[in-house]
């Protein structure tokens, strides 16, 4: 009850919602009032849905003891929040399944940081291949690691024939 940034909750081997915990109302957005007993489905997009991907996610589950993964899940507004899920299979001593525990983290925050170095990383490497000027990366030990193409037009040199090279090579 006291984990407030992880929803935790058990699932009954059919897929309905047995347990709920403080972190799963407040990633999802469902009291727990409302979830217990309902289908664990209702946090999966219409694609999942489709494709039959919650189903899927118990089946392995039960027949590796684990399910893991990163995808699109769905709050009770309506949201999609990226979540980083684990589903255990929990089975008793003669390893008949009783249901499962399944634990989501939002990693929304993460995704879109990532997302945002991406395009960050993407306008870099832009003006790096469109700069007029040569523009050379070089790591500690003098080692050439990029060159702009503007070398050829300005030195006569592919940057692949200098990547690799010492920087004393051409200075």
């Amino acid at each position: 009850e006291g984990v407030k940034d992880y929803a935790i909750f058990m699932l009954e081997p059919g897929g309905r919602v047995a347990t709920w915990n403080a972190g799963a109302r407040r990633i999802t957005g469902f009291s727990e009032e409302e979830i217990i007993g309902e289908h664990f489905s209702v946090f999966y997009t219409e694609e999942d849905l489709k494709r039959g991907h919650p189903e899927e996610e118990l089946r392995v589950a039960s027949s590796e003891g684990r399910y893991q993964e990163e995808g699109l899940r769905v709050r009770k507004d309506g949201t999609r929040f990226w979540a980083s899920v684990l589903i255990t299979a929990l089975r008793d001593e003669e390893g008949t399944l009783r249901g499962f525990s399944k634990v989501i983290r939002d990693i929304t925050e993460r995704k879109r940081a990532e997302e945002e170095l991406r395009e960050n990383e993407q306008r870099f490497r832009t003006l790096l291949q469109n700069s007029s000027d040569v523009i050379t990366v070089i790591d500690f030990d003098g080692t050439i690691r990029y060159v702009s193409p503007a070398v050829e037009r300005l030195m006569g040199y592919h940057p692949e024939e200098l990547v690799g090279k010492s920087v004393y090579f051409y200075v």
